[in-house]
């Protein structure tokens, strides 16, 4: 009796692993989203962007992001208030006009960096990407924190 109890526990564990397996590999080798050929959802300046985050921030969040993950795409018109590299040497873009405090953080991919090198501080242009966070204040930090797009590329 103790044998066939083993061995059922064996296969129940067995299943088991095939299967975190199997969701294992099916997560690592999904294909990514490429933004870039998707719709976007609509077009705003920056300052449209986090003036209905700032306003309210929930339903600004039920209309853009998704818990899926594939948030919408956006093309965000603005002025260029600095050009920056992350810690994968990806150039970032801040759209914000001189006198807001807050405004869009447009992060853009290997493959796009070299779209930004005709851009200027000063600039005005377009950035298409999928929003993941919309702006919001830190108390704690007395900090604003932009909007962030991401797989950002300029709109010719």
């Amino acid at each position: 009796m103790k044998k066939k109890s083993l061995k059922r526990i064996g296969v129940i564990l067995f299943i088991g692993i095939v299967i975190a397996g199997s969701v294992g590999a099916y997560m690592w080798f999904k294909p990514h989203r490429d933004v870039q050929s998707t719709n976007a959802f609509t077009t705003l300046t920056a300052k449209q962007l986090t003036d209905e985050f700032t306003a309210d921030a929930a339903k600004a969040n039920a209309k853009y992001l998704a818990s899926d993950g594939n948030s919408k795409v956006l093309i965000i018109e603005g002025r260029v208030s600095s050009i920056n590299e992350n810690q994968n040497g990806d150039k970032v873009i801040i759209l914000k006009a001189e006198e807001d405090k807050v405004g869009v953080s447009a992060g853009f991919t290997k493959e796009t960096n070299a779209n930004v090198s005709s851009v200027k501080v000063g600039d005005i242009i377009k950035i298409k990407g999928a929003i993941t966070a919309g702006n919001r204040y830190d108390a704690d930090l007395d900090l604003y924190e932009h909007a962030i797009l991401m797989q950002s590329d300029i709109v010719k």
